[in-house]
């Protein structure tokens, strides 16, 4: 366990030509600037795919496919930890958005598949990919206990709330939003940070893509919902500190209790609703 861990926030995407050597550059960025860890954006090593309903036997991969392997070769080559993704097929042929832990060996320490599935103009996701139902954890990685989640997982809070209650010290979200959404997604994060008292992290997809208005900047909230990092640069770089996370669990709201049987309860009671269901009254 270490105290403070340094992550760098890579506002760029790698799918041309050159994405490698860009990658390569970035993560030697990252490094240079002290950072251990370096988070891209949601599926950086595709282009945004979601913008049509088409979806194509290429994007999607294997378990330790193409992308898998070369983010795993760019992160030993550097020798950061990198936090990357692709559309991982399984044996049964399902696809999942998926993000990648990679150590800075360039092994995988840990993988997590996105639960909330967008379906809508230029977020046709669900033709794409499907929900995951794994409960999500944190893992121990880099000195810190890591939790994860992908876009819109974040804008279901008790998900943030659980990895929290679970330990984690930070969650990091990967994302690709539009620019004139990000005025929704700022509060969100300072809410989940302060209400969850973890640090809550977010690098977006840079600029437009198929006619799609992404972009909006990476942000770091602290666990009191302080904004401590805000920037269209297309490296972030913010440290975090365990004494901020033990400080925002002691004071209000962190000290609060966690009724985890209630809320079980009381969770059971509602419905579920499929991620492409109709909403019913």
């Amino acid at each position: 366990m270490t105290d403070s861990l340094t992550i760098a926030l890579v506002r760029d995407v790698f799918y041309s030509d050159d994405g490698p050597d860009r990658l390569r550059d970035r993560l030697h960025e990252a490094k240079a600037a002290g950072a251990s860890l370096a988070v891209l954006p949601e599926l950086a090593m595709l282009p945004w795919v979601p913008a049509t309903k088409t979806a194509r036997d290429e994007d999607a991969e294997p378990a330790e496919g193409p992308r898998h392997q070369l983010q795993a070769a760019m992160a030993a080559e550097v020798g950061i930890g990198l936090l990357g993704g692709a559309i991982v097929r399984d044996d049964q042929g399902r696809r999942f958005n998926t993000a990648l832990l990679f150590g800075p060996d360039g092994a995988c320490l840990h993988s997590y598949r996105k639960i909330h599935i967008p379906d809508e103009p230029g977020f046709w996701e669900a033709d794409h990919y499907q929900a995951d139902d794994t409960i999500p954890r944190p893992v121990a990685a880099f000195g810190f206990n890591l939790g994860f989640q992908i876009c819109s997982d974040n804008n279901r809070p008790f998900g943030t709330h659980i990895l929290g209650a679970q330990g984690a010290d930070v969650v990091l979200v990967p994302r690709s939003t539009e620019t004139a959404t990000y005025v929704k997604w700022r509060p969100i994060f300072q809410a989940n940070a302060l209400t969850s008292g973890c640090w809550v992290l977010s690098v977006n997809r840079p600029a437009p893509e198929e006619g799609v208005p992404i972009g909006g900047p990476s942000i770091a909230v602290a666990p009191d919902g302080t904004v401590v990092l805000e920037t269209e640069d297309p490296i972030g770089i913010v440290t975090i500190d365990r004494g901020s996370v033990q400080q925002a669990r002691t004071d209000y709201p962190g000290y609060l209790a966690f009724p985890t049987d209630l809320y079980a309860r009381a969770w059971a009671t509602v419905p579920p609703r499929a991620a492409h269901g109709p909403i019913s009254n």
